[in-house]
């Protein structure tokens, strides 16, 4: 019997389509908004742009954004089958390509953002209710003098207590992992919108900032250029996430309808309440007070604590755990449906591709994710990784926008696909400008990280010679009626 046929036999169950669109909506919302749209506001007011320039490159990144999400809503078309941006570039340039951008996430920015996340959330604990150190004897201990794995302890210990738990909540059904994800997001917008208030509240009692000089850049000098381009960067970072709901094709309800639907429709949602709250934080203050304030200090906070004091500060910071939660919910969900995936294409390891009997999850997948974002999590490198990884990052981006044209082209997606082809055109001009930038600005490491997805062409030959011979195990999800 070949190992195939005994995986299928000992694994002959597949995913459910279980999520419907508002759940596919609220994941993609769920996803974007993280702890970004609390913070952005204070290094772009520092570029000593003005209120309406603000405004105008959050619009801008919005709408770079939703040319992304148009992108992804016609890729979204041409496959049923879980697996996303490694599927879509599978499907379009070879398995090279797909392995190259999966296994990318894998080794470096997918387990990274989980890490990272996770480590951002026990600092958010720690800012309410101190946590203890209890290896702090042991900070100094390093590897190669740049890993630290006993620094932070206590909340290193606290990010991976909650890697663990999600993971095992996660484990025992996507529908548990979404159901939490759906509460999280409406109690995430909630806050946005009560933020939003409390910014126009605290405009309406008089605040100064009509009285505070402020100095602009006019549209003709150089340095404009420059400073509108750091805050869309700004903004666009915090709009990131949006292509990640693609990894769970393989268990939302007519996924060639509701895909698209979701990912335009939850972008378009965001970018209102981006621009929304972002104008509230600029009539509770200034926008030189809001630059002055430091770029590790949260403009939300500020806000509230003009109104509120302590108790509005308590607030943000929880407004801000539960961002942090919430968002690493969601990607440890759909992370592990890359690696689950890639297992299938014989692509990594064949395990990772068994589904649980009864939960209808990738349980293997999941629990290797979990276990390599938590070595990330001790080794203390996670945002160096993920830097690092940006700039092929957008690479791969722009690749996509590409694998679209190409397949239209080739009629492989027929269906009509909004903003084709100005869209994908006007989003690959865009990530080639940034990754220029990108390329000149921070020059090693740009190249570092592509030295680094480079470390992945030996495992595609390793798995490639591993399972030579071997027939791939296609996708069968199971589609349930209902709403």
């Amino acid at each position: 019997m070949s190992h195939a046929a005994d995986i299928r036999e000992k694994n002959n169950v597949s995913l459910r389509r279980v999520l419907g669109l508002t759940t596919a909506i609220l994941l993609v919302a769920g996803n974007i908004i993280g702890t970004g749209v609390f913070k952005k506001i204070v290094p772009m007011a520092a570029t000593g742009m003005s209120e309406g320039q603000i405004l105008t490159a959050w619009l801008a990144a919005g709408i770079i954004t939703l040319l992304g999400a148009f992108t992804m809503a016609g890729l979204a078309k041409m496959t049923t089958a879980s697996g996303g941006l490694y599927e879509y570039m599978r499907l379009s340039f070879g398995r090279f390509a797909g392995f190259i951008l999966g296994w990318t996430g894998f080794s470096i920015s997918l387990s990274g953002s989980i890490a990272a996340i996770a480590f951002i959330f026990a600092q958010s604990v720690n800012a309410i209710i101190p946590i203890p150190d209890p290896l702090h004897h042991l900070a100094n201990i390093s590897i190669a003098d740049f890993i630290f794995p006993f620094a932070n302890s206590g909340i290193k210990f606290v990010a991976i207590a909650t890697i663990i738990l999600l993971t095992w909540y996660n484990y025992r059904g996507i529908k548990k992992g979404a159901g939490l994800n759906n509460i999280v997001t409406a109690l995430k917008i909630l806050g946005i919108i009560l933020l939003i208030v409390a910014g126009l509240v605290a405009s309406a009692s008089g605040n100064d900032v009509s009285q505070v000089s402020i100095q602009h850049y006019k549209i003709g000098e150089a340095g404009f250029f420059s400073a509108f381009f750091a805050a869309a960067l700004s903004a666009f970072w915090a709009y990131d996430g949006f292509t990640n709901v693609t990894y769970i094709t393989g268990e939302i309800k007519r996924p060639k309808r509701n895909l698209p639907i979701a990912i335009i429709s939850g972008v378009c949602m965001v970018i209102v309440l981006y621009m929304l709250i972002n104008y509230a934080y600029m009539q509770g203050a200034s926008v030189k007070q809001l630059g002055a304030l430091g770029e590790n200090q949260i403009a939300g906070s500020y806000i509230a604590g003009k109104l509120m004091g302590k108790t509005g500060h308590l607030l943000i910071s929880l407004l801000i755990m539960l961002s942090s939660f919430g968002t690493l919910n969601v990607i440890i969900i759909f992370y592990a449906r890359l690696y689950y995936r890639m297992a299938q294409e014989n692509m990594f390891f064949r395990r990772v591709a068994k589904v649980h009997p009864v939960f209808r999850t990738p349980y293997i997948s999941l629990i290797v994710s979990m276990a390599w974002s938590i070595v990330l999590v001790f080794s203390g490198t996670f945002d160096m990784l993920t830097d690092m990884s940006v700039f092929v990052s957008f690479i791969f981006y722009a690749l996509l926008a590409f694998a679209l044209i190409k397949m239209k082209t080739k009629k492989t997606i027929k269906e009509k696909i909004p903003g084709y082809p100005w869209a994908p055109l006007i989003f690959i001009i865009f990530v080639i400008f940034l990754s220029i930038n990108t390329l000149i600005t921070k020059p090693k490491l740009s190249i570092t990280g592509i030295g680094l997805v480079a470390i992945g062409i030996p495992f595609y030959f390793y798995f490639k010679w591993k399972y030579k011979g071997l027939p791939t195990i296609k996708e069968e999800s199971e589609e349930l009626t209902g709403p």
